[in-house]
């Protein structure tokens, strides 16, 4: 009785489990006229095997894993299913500055030198990414200065085929250099056009929509100001800004780079047009760590703002060359008379080495070596010598801002595609209406400015 007992229960398991294996495993067919799939044999049907069906609950199915990255590009993670991703990069770039002939007095005789020494110029890091595939981000905080502060921080929506659309905290759609990041730049300073740039057209929270194709580019944006608080109970200004590029040659190692920006900036409810209530500032600060000006002066009563950007480069293998020209209409108000500046910049480059610079999306990007520097496998990195002239006109009539104009020319050591060394060299060739006299009451124009940067960027 108790064996019978035993007996049943285990044959009752011996039939599930031939069952529940039949149950799992199926034989499939294809017809050959409709490429249906059957589970029974028939006329035309001819068999496409046998398949087991898995079961969720004991055997999950696994899933890819997540993608982990670390190279040149920074630190990298990517989702199973490609929606998101993230890296994490930055920049290190330490400065060393000298100048010569820089014993001068300012406009109320104070006796005022070039400092020499080194700085953290940049220290940055960057946050970017993707969410949803179609949703990109990026926020980028600079210790530069001992400081805390946000450079780029933008969402942008990458889903349309007619155009991007990014929100935030970034760089206004006006001039090639400007929009260059610095990692990217052949001299360790921007020209002298920079001066009418800056305090203008830089980094300011708005919206902007671009549209980018191998061979043009076009863009156009409405900002307020830069991310730093309004503390001065006052409304903030407003521009818009346009940006258009054509390659009519778009080759690995030949390019032709043509470009045309306009920008409208008006103040509301403060007298600068860009973050400001005692004017905008316009100044050329010989290097970042100096904190000498032999341009520097103040426009107030500002109406609006005005400006036109041109642009045209060149690349012929390890061969290139371009400049910009930016003129700007500033309206005042009060019966004051309107002013009229401008400025521009042109720049020849060799890499020793026979590297090309390299082009995407109107803006031009640092060397990569062919070889990386190396003693044990004999690579040297690459090789760069670059010469700029710029230009500054700020003279208008009875309005004296200051005209002048300056040489630079730069040694660059690409050591691999993280690290580079650059030297410059600059010169004030010609000025005129300084703020700064010589001892004997000359201008300053004999200035050397001697500078060393090392640069880590990933």
């Amino acid at each position: 009785m108790n064996f019978a007992k035993l007996i049943l229960p285990a044959a009752i398991a011996l039939v599930s489990t031939a069952y529940s294996s039949a149950a799992f495993t199926i034989d499939l067919y294809v017809d050959e006229k409709t490429k249906q799939i059957f589970a029974e044999p028939g006329p035309e049907r001819m068999p496409l095997g046998t398949y087991e069906k898995i079961d969720p609950v004991k055997e999950p199915v696994k899933e890819a894993e997540n993608q982990f990255t670390l190279d040149k590009n920074g630190l990298q993670f990517e989702s199973a299913d490609k929606n998101f991703k993230f890296k994490l990069g930055g920049r290190i770039h330490l400065d060393y500055t000298h100048s010569s002939d820089d014993d001068f007095f300012d406009s109320k005789g104070t006796p005022v030198q070039a400092n020499d020494g080194t700085e953290l110029r940049r220290g940055r890091m960057e946050f970017s990414g993707t969410m949803f595939k179609d949703w990109k981000f990026k926020t980028q905080v600079d210790f530069a200065d001992n400081k805390v502060g946000v450079k780029d921080m933008f969402v942008s929506y990458t889903g349309l085929s007619l155009a991007h659309i990014t929100l935030g905290h970034q760089k206004q759609a006006f001039s090639r250099e400007l929009l260059e990041s610095s990692n990217d730049l052949m001299f360790m300073e921007r020209s002298l056009m920079n001066v009418l740039n800056a305090p203008v057209v830089d980094r300011a929270i708005g919206l902007n929509v671009a549209r980018q194709e191998k061979n043009w580019t076009a863009q156009i944006g409405l900002y307020g100001e830069s991310i730093d608080a309004n503390k001065h109970s006052l409304d903030e200004s407003w521009g818009t800004s346009a940006r258009a590029t054509f390659a009519p040659i778009n080759e690995e190692t030949r390019i032709i780079h043509l470009g045309v920006a306009g920008n409208y900036r008006e103040p509301s409810g403060n007298e600068g047009t860009f973050g400001g209530v005692t004017g905008t500032k316009f100044s050329y600060e010989t290097a970042h760590m100096t904190d000498l000006f032999p341009i520097n002066r103040t426009v107030h009563d500002i109406k609006d703002v005005k400006m036109l950007g041109l642009e045209a480069s060149g690349v012929y293998g390890p061969f290139s060359a371009g400049g910009e020209y930016t003129h700007s209409w500033i309206g005042r108000k009060n019966g004051v008379d309107s002013l009229s500046f401008n400025g521009w910049y042109g720049e020849a480059a060799w890499t020793l080495t026979g590297e090309s610079r390299k082009y995407k999306d109107g803006k031009f990007y640092k060397v990569e070596p062919r070889k990386n520097f190396s003693l044990s496998n004999g690579g040297w990195g690459a090789w760069e010598l670059a010469v700029r002239v710029g230009g500054l006109d700020m003279n208008d009539g009875a309005f004296k801002g200051g005209e002048m104009k300056n040489f630079t020319a730069a040694l660059n050591w690409y050591v691999n595609s993280n690290i580079r060394f650059m030297f410059n060299y600059d010169r004030i060739l010609d000025i005129k209406d300084s703020p700064l006299v010589t001892a004997s009451g000359g201008k300053p124009d004999g200035l050397n400015t001697f500078m060393f940067r090392s640069q880590v960027m990933f």
